[in-house]
């Protein structure tokens, strides 16, 4: 499957002074990264389309793990959080219920069409 994690994302470059000892160690002039994505939930439509498995969030959770018991991989951790519109682990409280987009193939062509 093709990786679309980065495909829309904003690519910073960061050049400040505050970063200069940092640039100096690393023999670079800037640093270019990616910014935090905005994620959007997926439309009512949209989720009906898609089966899910709902899983409450728990103290130690992190979104490669659920990603590699759901997907065999950790890779798909982006899913998740996407899918959820939880761009880290940061936005969700313990207890929360979140959804994991099954089966992975749809759940890409789903987010795709975002």
């Amino acid at each position: 499957m093709a990786n679309t994690r980065n495909r829309n994302q904003r690519i910073l470059s960061n050049d400040t002074e505050h970063y200069k000892e940092l640039y100096k160690r690393r023999g670079l002039k800037k640093i270019r990264h990616y910014g935090t994505p905005r994620f959007r939930h997926p439309t009512v439509e949209q989720r009906a389309s898609i089966n899910s498995v709902g899983h409450i969030w728990a103290y130690g959770d992190r979104f490669y793990k659920l990603s590699h018991k759901h997907y065999g991989t950790t890779k798909y951790w982006w899913l998740i959080a996407k899918y959820n519109g939880k761009p880290t682990e940061s936005h969700i409280n313990i207890g929360d219920k979140i959804d994991i987009p099954l089966p992975l193939d749809r759940a890409i062509a789903l987010l795709e069409e975002q």
